[in-house]
């Protein structure tokens, strides 16, 4: 017998284990995760499949707006491909849509195939650098009135705090930090010797920009090597002015022994490619990070500012949320946003898919781009300026955080 529900307390144990083995991460990295926030598979009484969800706010274009972060996705070697998952989330997206509270689900994925299938899609692209100090060389003057200084988490928590909230105010897809998160997160104790500092830009005494940073030994070259060999890794890098990130990027570019600085959590509209003398010394490259999916277009669509005043129609086709299923109007302007239902047979601008959609209120990639794909049929292509215009958001979707 097949009982899809949350885990009881005395169940998590296994929780951990599985998830631990399936993620190979250790069961500690999930001891937060209450037993209310699972939604499980069990067969015969025994854990089948594990799914987890972290209640967060997240930041829409300026707007605070609360998801469904899961996560500890896994499903034990023996229940794998017996439809399980597509249980559960079936499931978790009508409860999400009864509750009428989190209007949207997110995860980070092992796969991002896995999640397609169920109306997701990659709403940011995460780039990493991996850069050696002496390239950090810039290509116009810039001043810098300011300084850097060291701080401590343990007196200067709040600060950083402060400057986080700040730089992530009018931006898509960055999360409301808790107390919980900073410590499993961007301030979790380093691994064996490696250190970690924290640095704050400062100008007159106002802060205005850190950077938390990971510095240790480095993989070991070749055999008399005497080059530089230690690695440095950035954790968290947030500025609120470009004098500020400018001053972070000249401390680093003073790492004499390091051999590679390393920032892994890289927003796509990072300014570095931009300022440096040699910008392919980055070694920039990207991968798929946040997936998001579209579980109840009427809350979701309104919870976000739009830049412009407009009326957007469209048809979606929806089969795993059918509510969402049919036609519908999207009225923007400065006052707020409203949503109704179309008619059946009502005149639209574009058909397309929740995975396109979610893209599309991401503005991970605009709707003339999303026609040049092939991700949407337009009945009119002079309305492709208008969605193009209405969608924008003041920075690209990016998390700097992974759950």
């Amino acid at each position: 017998m097949i009982e899809i529900r949350p885990a009881t307390a005395d169940e998590m144990p296994d929780f951990g284990r599985m998830v631990g083995t399936a993620l190979a991460r250790p069961a500690s990295d999930f001891r937060d995760l209450r037993p209310e926030w699972t939604l499980c598979a069990f067969e015969d009484d025994r854990l089948a499949t594990a799914y987890g969800v972290w209640p967060l706010q997240m930041r829409f274009n300026g707007a605070a707006v609360p998801i469904a972060a899961v996560t500890t996705v896994s499903t034990a070697p023996a229940a794998r491909r017996r439809g399980f998952l597509r249980q559960i989330t079936t499931q978790h997206f009508r409860q999400l849509y009864e509750q009428q509270h989190q209007p949207i689900a997110a995860l980070y994925a092992s796969l991002a195939a896995i999640y397609q299938r169920y109306g997701y899609g990659i709403v940011s692209t995460h780039h990493r650098y991996a850069v050696e100090p002496r390239y950090i060389q810039f290509s116009h003057p810039q001043t810098v009135s300011g300084g850097v200084r060291e701080a401590a988490k343990e007196t200067e928590f709040s600060l950083l705090v402060d400057l986080y909230r700040k730089f992530r105010e009018q931006r898509t897809g960055y999360v409301h930090r808790g107390a919980a998160m900073w410590a499993a997160g961007v301030l979790s104790e380093p691994h064996g010797i490696d250190t970690k500092s924290i640095i704050v830009y400062e100008e007159a005494g106002e802060p205005l920009g850190y950077a938390i940073y990971t510095t240790g030994p480095g993989e070991t070259g070749a055999a008399g090597d005497p080059g530089p060999s230690q690695r440095l890794e950035i954790n968290d890098l947030i500025w609120l002015t470009p004098a500020a990130y400018r001053a972070v990027w000249e401390y680093f570019g003073r790492f004499d022994l390091v051999h590679q600085i390393v920032w892994s959590q890289v927003p796509p509209d990072d300014l570095l490619p931009h300022l440096l003398l040699e910008p392919r010394m980055l070694r920039d490259s990207s991968a798929d990070g946040v997936l998001a999916r579209i579980v109840d277009v009427e809350r979701a669509l309104v919870a976000r500012p739009y830049p412009v005043a407009a009326t957007l129609r469209f048809d979606l086709l929806d089969e795993l949320c059918p509510w969402n299923t049919g036609g519908w109007e999207l009225e923007t302007g400065a006052e707020g946003s409203t949503v109704r239902r179309l008619p059946a047979g009502a005149d639209v601008d574009l058909i397309l898919a929740p995975s396109t959609l979610a893209m599309l209120i991401f503005n991970q990639i605009s709707t003339s781009e999303a026609a040049r794909m092939g991700r949407l049929e337009v009945s009119d292509a002079r309305t492709l300026t208008h969605w193009d215009a209405s969608l924008r958001t003041m920075y690209r979707p990016f998390s700097a955080d992974h759950w």
